[in-house]
């Protein structure tokens, strides 16, 4: 398998979702997972399953899927939970985690030697993914 394909422009908070704004720290597209670097720059930026830091991991309670694209030190907004549409071919039931690249989201799959377990959500339909990021500490052997 590989990540899923996400479309930027079909990308919708769902209903009372909670979101949160920030400056962005590198290009950013809407549909990306990212997290707030709070360790140096204060901004958003891809997160990365196989990353150096647990914070770029996902280790954090700032992690999320942006809202819209950004280009680095534009605005952009991050659901962090609850329902999103992600304009992607999900399968209903199946659980969505963090990929090794850069901002991505995978099939638990694709998680290879010394990527960390990070869910993401649980696909409520093919194009809906119920967002409750979970950092597991745990590295795929």
């Amino acid at each position: 398998m590989a990540d899923i394909t996400v479309t930027a422009a079909n990308v919708i908070a769902g209903s009372g979702a909670p979101t949160k704004t920030g400056t962005a720290g590198a290009t950013i597209a809407a549909g990306d997972v990212v997290y707030l670097d709070t360790a140096t720059t204060g901004k958003w930026q891809l997160a990365d399953s196989d990353a150096a830091t647990a914070e770029a991991r996902g280790q954090t309670a700032n992690v999320g899927i942006a809202l819209n694209s950004a280009s680095a030190n534009q605005p952009v907004a991050v659901q962090t939970g609850g329902a999103i549409t992600l304009g992607s071919v999900l399968t209903a039931g199946t659980a969505y985690y963090l990929s090794d690249t850069a901002g991505k989201i995978c099939p638990l799959a694709d998680i290879s030697g010394g990527d960390y377990f990070v869910l993401l959500g649980l696909a409520a339909s093919a194009t809906v993914l119920n967002l409750d990021v979970q950092y597991s500490g745990v590295a795929s052997a």
